[in-house]
């Protein structure tokens, strides 16, 4: 074997490690699946007090007053300050060069690793309809949410152990998704009366 061949062969195992490094930095730096967004500790597992703290957190928050629920202003003025917080996080990824604007080259580039992902609008999430509109005239109780939460986490909690892993919050998650199919199934029809 030559030294030239030697060398180029070489060169490409240093290529091949640097890439495998850096793909395991991005690995590293994305953010948790969300199945397990709650799992604080980090121990692949949710606990209870996890399970039910992480909904109750963002209702605390939310109610600047201190009453124990949270009016329709508090929600309007949360989901503002998080619509603000998605909007920056949405800038600061555009802008890659931090330089507080965002070029052509760098949304085309943005745009460009998103891939064929299809569109992201309200996925999963409930409309502006008339049933959204109710719910969001009425106070929310934090006391029935952590009651909820509590019930909610004792039915996912498939090995009664205190602990959620992954695949017991997707067989939950398939559970709710079975039944809300059925709920939506057409009903049958009645069979047709037979003639004699």
């Amino acid at each position: 074997m030559n030294t030239t061949q030697l060398l180029g062969g070489l060169a490409a195992l240093a290529l091949l490690a640097a890439g495998g490094v850096a793909v395991a930095q991005q690995a590293t730096n994305r953010p948790a699946a969300p199945a397990m967004r709650a799992d604080a500790d980090g121990d692949g597992r949710i606990s209870q007090a996890e399970f039910v703290g992480r909904r109750l957190d963002r209702l605390r928050a939310a109610d600047a007053n201190g009453d124990g629920s949270v009016s329709p202003e508090e929600r309007q003025a949360m989901r503002q300050a998080h619509r603000a917080a998605r909007a920056d996080a949405r800038f600061d990824r555009l802008d890659a060069d931090k330089d507080g604007a965002v070029t052509r080259a760098e949304f085309d580039a943005a745009h460009a690793a998103r891939g064929d992902r299809g569109p992201r609008g309200m996925r999963g999430r409930h409309g502006d309809g008339a049933h959204a509109g109710m719910r969001a005239a009425t106070p929310v109780a934090i006391a029935g949410i952590e009651a909820r939460a509590a019930e909610t986490f004792a039915r996912l909690d498939a090995d009664r152990d205190g602990y959620l892993t992954v695949d017991e919050r997707r067989a939950g998650r398939r559970q709710g998704m079975r039944g809300h199919r059925g709920h939506m199934a057409p009903q049958a029809s009645p069979p047709a009366a037979s003639s004699e």
